[in-house]
């Protein structure tokens, strides 16, 4: 198999008896998790009772399931036979989440040095990064942190040598080839590039994560700090709605 392609048939591995993992290829590609997340929509279309959770990885994803109500078997031949179908997935349900994001200043204190290390202005370096629609391949590692594929090469910057105790809610950041929004205040090694006044991640909606995989994110710049602390007042008091595509 080409380590960039996807693999002709799905590896299986149980995981205890009740948790199966599913792995569709060996590297961090849109195609490859394009395939993740068009077989687990098919197989949530098959409403299942024994499924108890499908978790996606950026190649893989595991399923969560009763053995009482279904075997780890019966699992694999079904998991396989949705593989084998014809995935037309052009017709995906998959949304575009504008994040307003105030970049630079003490709202991204990274934003000059990532600026110094790829020689392009702060300006370029802003447009370069709210360009783009990034794929969420996945949440993790803190509740709702979605890790976010598509980041122009042009900015590729590495981690902090040093982490930070304390990243705010809202930072937006990069780390090498990714960029991601962190949910909620949490040691991090990203470097910080700007802020969202959005909540990420609120325990209190019903479906916690503003973004789920499968999801794209655009960052939308935000023009001054008056429009910032706008939206974080409504944000927090829940009346901020996100524009979504």
């Amino acid at each position: 198999m080409n380590g960039t392609l996807l693999n002709e048939q799905p590896q299986f591995a149980a995981m205890g008896d009740s948790a199966l993992m599913v792995t569709v290829g060996d590297s961090i590609s849109y195609d490859i998790n394009k395939k993740v997340h068009d077989i687990i929509s098919l197989t949530k279309l098959e409403d299942w009772p024994c499924i108890k959770e499908i978790v996606p990885t950026y190649s893989s994803f595991v399923v969560h399931f009763n053995p009482i109500i279904f075997s780890m078997e019966g699992l694999v031949e079904c998991v396989q036979g949705i593989w084998n179908d014809d995935l037309n997935s052009e017709n995906t349900d998959s949304r575009i989440v504008l994040i307003p994001t105030l970049y630079g200043s003490e709202y991204g204190p990274d934003l000059e040095s990532v600026s110094e290390m790829t020689g392009l202005p702060i300006q370029e370096v802003i447009e370069i990064h709210s360009k783009v629609d990034y794929l969420v391949y996945a949440l993790g590692f803190s509740p709702g942190f979605p890790y976010l594929g598509g980041l122009d090469s042009k900015i590729h910057c590495p981690r902090l040598e040093t982490p930070r105790v304390s990243v705010p809610q809202g930072a937006v950041a990069i780390a090498d080839s990714q960029t991601g929004v962190y949910p909620v205040t949490s040691p991090g090694g990203w470097r910080l590039i700007g802020r969202t006044p959005v909540k990420m991640f609120d325990p209190s909606r019903p479906n916690p994560s503003l973004v789920t995989p499968g999801d794209y994110i655009r960052f939308v710049p935000i023009g001054s700090n008056d429009e910032f602390a706008e939206i974080l007042e409504k944000s927090a008091q829940g009346t901020f709605e996100v524009e979504v595509q």
